[in-house]
């Protein structure tokens, strides 16, 4: 067969395939799918440290230096929902070396923002130094918080 006869029975396929031509389906529609937001299991917003509470939990006046006698407290603020557990560690800090203080857990069920509190006293009075408090959620090995604080 020449050129010339493969290129007359090549037009005419050619052309069938450049004309006109079956429309495409349109694309499938998916159905609307229903948005559920998951919530956001419980952190730690916030930690706040006062000599006071007020009845929302939350420290009237934040202040970072106590006198010995006083009564440490601690706001911790969450948000997100779910069962966790909040640790509080309080510490005594002298150079490199901490001393556990004191240490206390709160099993938490979230359904939002939520404010939780902590707090310590020594009636025969605080050693003046350097402290800090740090707040552990869950099982984790960091804290989702750290406070310094000192008495003077």
């Amino acid at each position: 067969m020449n050129k010339r006869a493969l290129v007359s029975l090549l037009l005419p396929l050619a052309a069938l395939a450049c004309g006109r031509s079956e429309p495409s389906p349109p694309p499938p529609t998916a159905a609307a799918a229903p948005t559920t937001t998951l919530p956001r299991p419980v952190f730690v917003a916030s930690v706040t440290l006062g000599k006071e509470l007020g009845p929302d939990k939350k420290v009237l006046a934040p202040v970072d230096s106590f006198g010995p006698k006083d009564t440490l407290y601690a706001s911790v603020e969450t948000g997100g929902a779910g069962k966790a557990k909040l640790r509080a560690l309080w510490s005594f800090v002298r150079g490199g070396k901490t001393a556990k203080v004191d240490e206390k857990t709160l099993e938490i069920d979230a359904n939002g923002p939520a404010v939780n509190e902590f707090h310590v006293a020594k009636p025969s009075g605080w050693p003046k130094g350097e402290y800090k408090l740090e707040v552990f959620l869950d099982d984790a090995p960091q804290p989702a918080a750290t406070k310094s604080f000192n008495v003077a």
